[in-house]
């Protein structure tokens, strides 16, 4: 579990192939990392599998490249970073589980009185989750949806997060991780509009509660 906050900006090393998966090397200046230790890397957890001299070495299944924007990396580019949430720790921006829900796009990037304006595309699965001033996860930054547009989602990024993540130099046509708030993916599952049947054979809440003259 994280919480959307990066702790520092890694540098890509190497990404080598193996086969259908990968092994990604990233130079990364956070303090106290031991291997097996969970870290998300651009939104994506992924576990340390070796260290050395201040590099990191993660393993990254065939899943893991099919569904992020990881194996885009190339030497020399920047990673967001982020250890994994202690028990005892700060929760500053929302629950981020680095589950990557799906890659978008970037369809526009604007100056607005200092800050940066993004306009995200985003499938269908991803748009049925967000909601007007709700919480996503891009590239494992915590923000807050502006507008949710039919095929899309817009953001403002303020100048510190520009400079201190790797968001201020994407561009349009990037690709960016995208990670909806995982409780409301349990309240829309609860609700019954992902087609999940209970124990009792119902269709979720609202089902039930039509079932029984509620609604």
């Amino acid at each position: 579990m994280f919480t959307g906050l990066v702790a520092e900006m890694g540098t890509v090393v190497s990404l080598r192939r193996k086969g259908a998966a990968a092994v990604l090397s990233v130079s990364a200046p956070l303090v106290g990392v031991k291997i097996g230790d969970s870290i998300s890397v651009s939104g994506a957890c992924l576990t340390v599998t070796s260290s050395d001299s201040g590099i990191l070495h993660f393993d990254l299944s065939d899943e893991t490249l099919r569904s992020t924007n990881l194996v885009e990396l190339k030497a020399g580019g920047r990673v967001n970073l982020e250890p994994s949430l202690r028990a005892d720790g700060r929760l500053g921006g929302h629950f981020v589980t680095g589950h990557v829900d799906a890659v978008g796009s970037i369809r526009k990037k604007t100056k607005e009185g200092g800050m940066l304006k993004f306009e995200i595309s985003a499938p269908p699965h991803v748009m049925e989750l967000l909601v007007p001033k709700g919480s996503v996860a891009l590239d494992g930054i915590s923000l807050t949806v502006v507008d949710v547009l039919e095929d899309g989602f817009t953001i403002v990024i303020i100048p510190h997060t520009a400079v201190v993540t790797t968001i201020g130099s994407k561009s349009p046509g990037d690709g960016v991780n995208i990670e909806t708030d995982i409780i409301g993916k349990y309240v829309y599952r609860i609700l019954g509009r992902g087609e999940y049947k209970g124990v009792h054979g119902g269709s979720g809440l609202m089902g039930k509660l039509k079932e029984e003259g509620f609604l």
